[in-house]
């Protein structure tokens, strides 16, 4: 998972669990994120979701990447249960997913 830092996607999980008031952020955060970033983390909540497994990143990176066509940040928000979704994909692929949640709050 080279195409985005594990500290952005968890500082999106902790958005996405008080979207009501992050939202704006949210949307503003994901969209100066670059068209790598953005597709890298569409692939890390595919793979929570369960759409892909771990070892085939390469193939769920590629298809976010190839498959865009909305903008990302309105994508993710109409995703049910995004948080849960990218702390599972974060967890599978091996990262420790608390602490960074930790890190970004400000208590790591």
């Amino acid at each position: 998972m080279d195409k985005i830092s594990v500290h952005k996607v968890a500082s999106v999980i902790v958005m996405a669990r008080e979207l009501d008031r992050s939202e704006p952020q949210l949307r503003s955060y994901v969209s100066d994120m670059d068209e790598e970033e953005q597709a890298a983390l569409v692939a890390v909540m595919w793979i929570g979701r369960g759409a892909f497994e771990a070892d085939e990143w390469g193939d769920a990176y590629e298809t976010a990447y190839a498959e865009a066509s909305t903008p990302t940040g309105d994508y993710l928000i109409g995703t049910p249960h995004l948080a849960d979704h990218l702390e599972a994909g974060l967890e599978a692929l091996g990262y420790d997913v608390a602490a960074e949640e930790e890190a970004v709050m400000g208590r790591g």
